[in-house]
């Protein structure tokens, strides 16, 4: 026979004291001035649009593009689902694409006639009224 083991002891309950004070919260450490964060973020946000310039990709995800143009497809031919080339899509996409960014920066320009750097709504809808019925897009 093998040796006996021997089970472990019942621990003896213990009393609960006091709860202690909880303990005060330390301020998150600081990794500069309020005006070093924003000039970073500045910096962060004018490297993005430099490489977005630069670049010659697509902005929008392809797949959610697709959907969107199947959806918007199988509204105007009363429920008829047609086939659409790879190609085709990728055409649809980059004159999306273009007549956006255009929009874009003639809304951008509206605001800073305007005397502001943010581009609100009314700048675009107003960008859309200018160009006409053929160029906004009614």
């Amino acid at each position: 026979m093998g040796p006996r083991r021997r089970g472990r002891k019942p621990e003896t309950p213990r009393r609960r004291t006091a709860s202690p004070a909880p303990p005060t919260p330390r301020p998150a450490p600081s990794t500069g001035t309020p005006f070093r964060r924003a000039r970073h973020r500045r910096h962060l946000i004018l490297r993005e649009i430099k490489n977005l310039q630069k670049s010659t990709n697509l902005l929008l995800r392809k797949t959610p593009f697709c959907r969107l143009a199947r959806e918007i497809c199988v509204k105007f031919t009363r429920g008829v689902d047609f086939n659409w080339q790879a190609h085709a899509l990728l055409a649809l996409q980059e004159a999306a694409e273009a007549f956006l960014v255009h929009l874009f920066e003639d809304a951008y320009l509206l605001s800073l006639h305007a005397g502001r750097v943010t581009l609100f709504p009314k700048d675009v809808q107003l960008a859309r009224r200018i160009r006409g019925i053929e160029e906004g897009l009614g």
